[in-house]
């Protein structure tokens, strides 16, 4: 399963990289407002701390301007793949991009049939959101399993990337699923190091160490 880390924080790409929990990074235009810099300065300077697919999100809501959008930011990295939202432009704008050769994750989607749709245009990525349907009481995880038992009905090559995560239970239920992606935010990554039976255990270590020592 490949980690994404979901950030526009290069300190903190750079931390989970140093940590080797970096397969990829995915960015929104939240994120990169947050940073208190220019969007293009952003992305080419993650671009260059991971080798992995960086997303990068268009604004445009009509499919022609997505599509020039989208040329225009493959052209700052190779590892750049163009982020689309869920909608009927957004799916011929994937279609387009993906006969030029440009790598897509098409995001904000909810649905076991947007999924479907999105595959269907070509997209290299599909990124439903968990957490935001765990919000209003439905099963985010369960509308995973459901895209994941698709795709493999029908050898989609599309890849399955869980995303607004919330906790290290959504990672141990897309891994157990069999998702190809979760894009996690780094302190949830922080989170997943930690027991406390591992805490108690190095304590205990370190006690029995000092002792040792006389100390």
């Amino acid at each position: 399963m490949k980690f994404f880390i979901d950030s526009a924080d290069v300190n903190e790409i750079r931390m989970a990289n140093d940590r080797g929990w970096v397969d990829g990074v995915t960015t929104n235009p939240t994120l990169v407002a947050k940073s208190g810099r220019s969007f293009e300065e952003v992305i080419k300077e993650i671009c260059t701390i991971t080798k992995g697919p960086v997303s990068a999100e268009v604004i445009s809501l009509k499919a022609d301007e997505m599509v020039k959008e989208g040329v225009a930011l493959a052209k700052w990295a190779d590892n750049v793949v163009v982020k689309i939202p869920m909608c009927e432009d957004g799916m011929v704008a994937v279609k387009k991009l993906t006969s030029l050769g440009i790598k897509t994750n098409v995001t904000l989607v909810f649905s076991v049939m947007q999924a479907l749709l999105a595959a269907k245009a070509g997209a290299t990525m599909v990124s439903p959101f968990v957490g935001r349907l765990d919000d209003i009481s439905q099963d985010g995880m369960a509308m995973v399993n459901e895209v994941v038992q698709v795709y493999r009905n029908y050898d989609f090559t599309t890849e399955v990337l869980v995303a607004s995560v919330r906790s290290p239970m959504h990672i141990q239920t897309a891994a157990l699923i069999g998702a190809d992606i979760a894009t996690i935010p780094y302190k949830v990554m922080q989170q997943m190091t930690g027991h406390p039976l591992t805490t108690k255990g190095i304590e205990m270590f370190l006690s029995d160490w000092n002792k040792a020592q006389g100390k």
